[in-house]
Protein backbone atom coordinates (compact mmCIF):
# COMPACT_ATOMS: atom_id res chain seq x y z
CA UNK A 1 0.00 0.00 0.00
CA UNK A 2 1.40 2.97 -1.00
CA UNK A 3 2.07 6.02 1.75
CA UNK A 4 -0.16 9.12 2.15
CA UNK A 5 1.64 12.28 1.97
CA UNK A 6 1.93 12.38 5.68
CA UNK A 7 3.02 9.06 6.25
CA UNK A 8 5.99 10.42 3.19
CA UNK A 9 6.45 13.53 5.26
CA UNK A 10 7.33 11.51 8.50
CA UNK A 11 9.37 9.55 6.52
CA UNK A 12 11.69 12.37 5.57
CA UNK A 13 11.80 14.09 8.76
CA UNK A 14 12.75 10.66 10.40
CA UNK A 15 16.05 10.19 7.73
CA UNK A 16 16.88 13.65 7.51
CA UNK A 17 16.92 13.73 11.97
CA UNK A 18 19.16 10.28 11.50
CA UNK A 19 21.82 12.16 9.34
CA UNK A 20 21.28 15.37 12.04
CA UNK A 21 19.68 17.98 9.54
CA UNK A 22 18.91 20.77 11.27
CA UNK A 23 16.63 23.47 10.92
CA UNK A 24 13.85 21.38 9.53
CA UNK A 25 10.29 22.69 8.63
CA UNK A 26 7.70 21.52 6.76
CA UNK A 27 5.58 24.35 4.79
CA UNK A 28 2.00 23.63 4.11
CA UNK A 29 1.23 25.00 0.63
CA UNK A 30 -2.29 23.23 -0.19
CA UNK A 31 -3.91 26.31 -0.46
CA UNK A 32 -1.14 28.37 -2.15
CA UNK A 33 0.03 25.78 -5.03
CA UNK A 34 -1.28 23.16 -7.62
CA UNK A 35 2.29 21.59 -8.07
CA UNK A 36 2.90 19.86 -4.66
CA UNK A 37 1.21 19.98 -1.20
CA UNK A 38 4.32 20.21 0.96
CA UNK A 39 8.04 21.50 1.13
CA UNK A 40 10.28 19.75 3.68
CA UNK A 41 12.90 22.32 4.13
CA UNK A 42 16.17 21.26 6.06
CA UNK A 43 20.07 22.34 6.71
CA UNK A 44 23.56 20.28 6.54
CA UNK A 45 26.80 22.12 7.55
CA UNK A 46 29.06 20.64 4.87
CA UNK A 47 27.96 19.24 1.44
CA UNK A 48 28.77 15.84 2.40
CA UNK A 49 26.10 16.29 4.94
CA UNK A 50 23.39 17.68 2.22
CA UNK A 51 24.29 14.66 0.31
CA UNK A 52 24.06 12.24 3.10
CA UNK A 53 20.63 13.40 4.17
CA UNK A 54 19.48 13.44 0.33
CA UNK A 55 21.10 9.93 0.25
CA UNK A 56 19.08 8.71 3.74
CA UNK A 57 15.70 10.21 2.27
CA UNK A 58 15.86 8.40 -0.74
CA UNK A 59 16.50 5.34 0.71
CA UNK A 60 13.60 5.38 3.05
CA UNK A 61 11.03 5.99 0.20
CA UNK A 62 12.86 3.67 -2.10
CA UNK A 63 11.82 0.82 0.31
CA UNK A 64 8.60 1.85 0.82
CA UNK A 65 8.02 1.74 -3.55
CA UNK A 66 8.67 5.29 -3.86
CA UNK A 67 11.46 7.04 -6.03
CA UNK A 68 11.32 9.98 -7.09
CA UNK A 69 10.18 12.52 -10.24
CA UNK A 70 13.22 14.62 -10.37
CA UNK A 71 16.55 14.67 -8.41
CA UNK A 72 18.59 18.35 -8.87
CA UNK A 73 21.36 20.03 -6.94
CA UNK A 74 23.01 16.76 -6.07
CA UNK A 75 26.85 16.82 -7.49
CA UNK A 76 27.00 20.19 -6.27
CA UNK A 77 24.78 19.96 -2.78
CA UNK A 78 24.55 23.48 -1.97
CA UNK A 79 20.99 22.93 -2.76
CA UNK A 80 19.55 19.33 -3.28
CA UNK A 81 15.56 19.00 -4.64
CA UNK A 82 14.00 15.67 -4.38
CA UNK A 83 10.74 15.72 -5.96
CA UNK A 84 7.95 13.54 -4.77
CA UNK A 85 4.98 15.04 -6.43
CA UNK A 86 2.61 16.04 -3.08
CA UNK A 87 5.41 16.57 -1.10
CA UNK A 88 8.97 18.64 -2.49
CA UNK A 89 12.13 17.93 -0.40
CA UNK A 90 14.57 20.87 -0.11
CA UNK A 91 17.85 19.97 1.41
CA UNK A 92 20.41 23.20 1.93
CA UNK A 93 24.11 23.80 2.50
CA UNK A 94 23.54 26.53 5.70
CA UNK A 95 24.08 29.52 3.99
CA UNK A 96 22.43 28.53 0.30
CA UNK A 97 19.29 28.39 2.57
CA UNK A 98 19.81 31.88 4.19
CA UNK A 99 20.51 33.10 1.21
CA UNK A 100 17.01 31.56 -0.78
CA UNK A 101 15.22 31.87 2.20
CA UNK A 102 12.28 29.62 0.93
CA UNK A 103 10.20 30.21 4.30
CA UNK A 104 10.10 33.72 3.69
CA UNK A 105 9.38 33.78 0.30
CA UNK A 106 6.73 31.23 1.11
CA UNK A 107 5.44 33.56 3.94
CA UNK A 108 1.92 33.04 3.79
CA UNK A 109 2.27 29.18 3.91
CA UNK A 110 1.75 27.24 7.61
CA UNK A 111 5.27 26.98 8.95
CA UNK A 112 5.24 23.44 10.85
CA UNK A 113 8.73 23.65 13.04
CA UNK A 114 9.69 19.82 12.94
CA UNK A 115 11.52 19.13 16.86
CA UNK A 116 14.76 17.04 16.82
CA UNK A 117 13.67 14.08 18.63
CA UNK A 118 17.11 13.17 19.66
CA UNK A 119 17.56 16.37 21.91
Amino acid sequence: MALNVEEKTQLCCKAAQAKKAFDLVLLDLRRFSFVTDYFMVCSGSSTVQVQAIADAIDEGLRKEGIYPLGREGYNDARWVLLDYNDLVVHIFYDETRRFYDLERLWGEANIIRIEDDQK
